[in-house]
């Protein structure tokens, strides 16, 4: 049974490893189809269009491409000059060719645009990562990634044969992007003459130098090496295994990455002189070198088998590496001719190979469509780690799922979760500018806000001077928002203006409370300051929350002049302890009979921690130990704190006490109902309920009557399950 991960990656790639569909002469048929619309017409660099396209199409059928792959490959070009090329490649050849046409031609314009911002902001190698990303992101088909890979190759070619200068951008985005792409997936025909090519041009002193060195001996080597594989060849013959032995080609990018990498000079390069040996089977294989190190003298240290342990990429062979006679080094490869075809053409070869029971890449059993996916799926994730920049392991694991790149107006690339929109690229471009957000333009053509976007599509944004987001945007049904970065952004706004409403409540009772008392020439700092709060603003929020009561302002601007005597106090507090519950169901340790009153401000129930305050004429006020009000009272009057505690008698135990529970929510039909049936089916009495609503966010107050407040965090769980409610806690 498949593991539920990799069969969800996999379809991911459902499309990608499906070949085009087979249509009766669709190769000469698609050509004759962008003939007229291509000729004349030159590409960006100065390529003929149609040459560039014939082209493409050779380097396709040479890797191993199917014919109607190529085919598809004219249609990419011509589809930049049809005005309506979805409908008309569709009708002409069918949706699925017109859907790759349309997404390589998407990524062309892309990367160029890329290209044209690394330029004039000369910062390649940011921008080479963009593309990498955009890369992976259009790598879902990966018939897109095979054509471009084709197409950058001749473009590389046009420009070694034409001689122009190559943009340094192209150069390096060729060799650090689409070069190692093609390692990964296994296509050492393109990787190759690639890497060459690119080194050429960003290097052209190192690469005259080495290929001079090269050149210097040739004729001598290549004499010497044709020699040495004849004999080579005739050995394993009389030892009954038949092989094709062949040179290696000379590439000088892996010559220069070898010097500078082991600090070698080009003489202590071992795969200037190199053979292949392809055999028939593995057995042949281990056969041919016991017979190659039998001949000639291994360099221990220089031995690998990728036959019994492949490489990552699925790529398998022998390789060794000996000295003849002379002490010459001479490096070896040993491979069968499928695991030649797999290291030449790679996951290209998948299109023709399906015979059941062989092996593929690594090992993985290539007998069904499913495995060949995943094989492929696995060499793009791994190309994505080894490139990704301080990327962590299970976050690239999704990265051709749930990201997408597309562009501003000045072709910066922005990377986005799956399913963005609009209002998503605006807030990752800016806050404020998400929050003033109130149109789009999307590759030119106005949008609703909750258009998802694509990958490539270039985005433009409108927004109003001054504004903020809408409540709309925070509901789930609507589909404005995907990123979680840009809901919270959104809801942070709409905190932030409750909670100016809320100060601006408190700054008016205050002010009224200050004219009342005449007393509107105090500072209003210096009176948050007296009261214990870092700020003024501080105060007002708490009051407009009716956290903290203004009878403790009055106090404090008019002192009373009566207190209690100290020694009266002290002989109440050392007086015989009696533990006797009140009325309340509170005992006060040390104290008989005395009168206790729960706090309207804070509404304590079993099993709070509670804290006792002496009032003046009305007993002991039981407080929350983490009530605002008692702290405030504590800090001023220190003296006047008593210890307290819950009673334990039957008649205690059976008491309930009146809890405030705040709750914000979307407003909607029906929410005051839905929350109440909550209360009721959980046999919890409501006795007062109060309600607000500003802006389609409503806030309500419960009463709820209590026996234990641990029993209400269960009910405000449920509480919170109720469509629309945000927040619900215990005031």
């Amino acid at each position: 049974m498949k593991h539920n991960g990799e069969t969800q990656r996999a379809s991911l790639l459902s499309a990608s490893l499906q070949d085009l569909p087979d249509q009766p002469e669709a190769l000469t048929r698609a050509r004759a189809f962008a003939q007229p619309l291509l000729m004349g017409v030159t590409l960006d660099t100065g390529e003929d269009s149609l040459a560039h396209a014939d082209a493409v199409t050779a380097i396709l059928h040479q890797i191993g491409g199917s014919e109607a792959m190529q085919a598809a490959c004219y249609l990419v070009y011509a589809a930049e000059h049809l005005q309506k090329p979805e409908e008309v490649i569709a009708k002409a050849f069918g949706p699925s060719y017109a859907e790759l046409a349309l997404e390589t031609t998407r990524l062309i314009r892309v990367q160029r645009q890329a290209r044209a911002v690394a330029a004039e902001s000369q910062v390649a190698a940011l921008q080479t990562e963009n593309v990498r990303k955009m890369l992976l992101a259009f790598s879902r088909d990966l018939r897109v990634v095979l054509l471009r890979l084709a197409s950058r190759l001749q473009t590389l070619r046009y420009y070694a044969a034409s001689k122009q200068p190559v943009p340094n951008s192209l150069a390096y985005e060729s060799l650090h992007v689409f070069a190692p792409l093609a390692n990964r997936l296994g296509i050492w025909q393109i990787k190759w003459e690639m890497e060459d090519l690119s080194f050429r041009f960003l290097e052209p002193e190192t690469y005259r130098e080495i290929a001079k060195l090269l050149d210097e001996k040739r004729v001598e080597r290549e004499n010497y090496m044709v020699q040495l594989r004849e004999d080579l060849e005739a050995e394993l013959k009389t030892q009954g295994i038949t092989a094709q032995v062949a040179g290696r080609p000379k590439h000088i990018y892996s010559i220069v990455k070898k010097m500078r990498g082991k600090s070698l000079d080009f003489s202590r390069v071992f795969d200037v002189r190199a053979l292949r040996v392809v055999v028939p089977s593995v057995p042949d294989c281990y056969a041919a070198l016991s017979m190659v190190h039998s001949k000639f003298s291994p360099i221990d240290s220089e031995f690998d088998d990728y036959i019994a342990k492949p490489k990552s990429n699925g790529y398998q062979s022998l390789h060794t590496v000996v000295r003849d006679a002379q002490g010459r080094p001479i490096e070896i490869q040993i491979r069968t001719q499928e695991m030649h075809d797999h290291a030449e053409h790679g996951v290209a070869a998948h299109w023709a190979y399906k015979e059941a029971g062989t092996k593929g890449y690594a090992g993985v059993s290539a007998s069904g469509d499913y495995d060949a996916k995943i094989a492929v799926l696995r060499q793009l994730l791994a190309w994505e780690r080894e490139l990704s920049v301080g990327a962590q392991s299970q976050a690239t694991t999704d990265a051709l799922s749930d990201r997408i790149y597309v562009l501003t107006p000045d072709a910066a690339v922005v990377e986005l979760p799956q399913g963005a929109t609009p209002i998503d690229f605006a807030y990752t471009l800016h806050t404020n500018l998400g929050h003033r957000c109130r149109g789009a333009r999307v590759d030119g053509a106005m949008v609703p806000l909750n258009t998802q976007l694509k990958n490539g599509q270039t985005v433009e944004v409108t927004a109003i001077k001054e504004g903020g987001p809408s409540r709309d945007w925070l509901n789930p049904e609507l589909g404005f928002l995907a990123s979680s970065r840009a809901r919270s952004k959104v809801r942070a706004w709409f905190n932030a203006q409750a909670m100016q409403e809320t100060a601006a409540k408190g700054r008016e009772a205050v002010e009224k409370l200050l004219q009342r008392e005449g007393k509107t020439a105090v500072k209003l700092d210096d009176l948050a300051s007296q009261l214990g709060f870092k700020s003024a603003d501080a105060l007002f929020e708490l009051v407009g929350k009716d956290e903290f009561s203004l009878r403790n302002i009055e106090t404090l601007l008019n002192p009373p002049t009566t207190v209690m005597v100290a020694d009266d106090y002290v002989r109440l507090k050392k007086a015989k302890t009696i533990d006797k519950a009140s009325k309340s169901g509170v005992l006060v340790v040390g104290i008989d009979s005395l009168l206790t009153q729960l706090s309207k401000c804070c509404k304590p129930a079993p099993p709070d921690e509670i804290r006792g305050f002496v009032t003046r004429g009305k007993g002991v006020s039981i407080h929350r130990a983490d009530c605002g009000n008692f702290r405030q009272m504590a800090l001023r009057n220190g003296d006047r704190v008593i210890e307290v505690d819950w009673g334990q008698s039957a008649s205690a135990q059976a008491l309930v006490y009146p809890v405030d529970v705040n709750i914000e929510a979307l407003d909607r039909q029906g929410l005051l109902r839905d929350i109440s049936e909550v209360f009721a089916k959980e046999k919890m009495n409501v006795i007062g309920v109060q309600t607000q609503s500003v802006k389609d966010l409503a806030w309500m107050t419960f009463t709820v009557e209590v026996g234990d407040s641990r029993r209400l965090q269960k009910v405000l769980g449920l509480v919170k399950e109720v469509r629309g409610v945000r927040m619900a806690k215990r005031r």
